[in-house]
């Protein structure tokens, strides 16, 4: 017998588990979240892999390098304001 708050599921023949319904909305698990599942002395545990791997400005500095001389904070402000204008240009 289960005790409140505990839910039961059986596992199949084909290793598979089904999580209850209640347990995935509370989560926002939808069909096709990926999980990770680790082995504790406590028992199975569950986790939504993160949709996009940690990163440090340190392992993206350079990733589009640019050949040529340094812009200044002047020239940045200047080609933004140049490009807004010609988006944004009335006929």
């Amino acid at each position: 017998m289960s005790s409140p708050g505990k839910q039961t599921t059986v596992l199949s023949t084909k290793g598979q588990v089904i999580l209850p319904q209640a347990i995935r909305k509370q989560r926002q698990w939808n069909a096709g979240t990926r999980l990770t599942v680790e082995n504790t002395p406590d028992g199975v545990l569950l986790r939504p892999v993160p949709e996009f791997t940690p990163t440090k400005p340190a392992d993206v500095f350079r990733c589009l390098a640019y050949a040529g001389k340094p812009k200044t904070l002047t020239d940045m402000d200047q080609a933004i304001l140049s490009e807004a204008k010609r988006r944004y240009a009335r006929d």
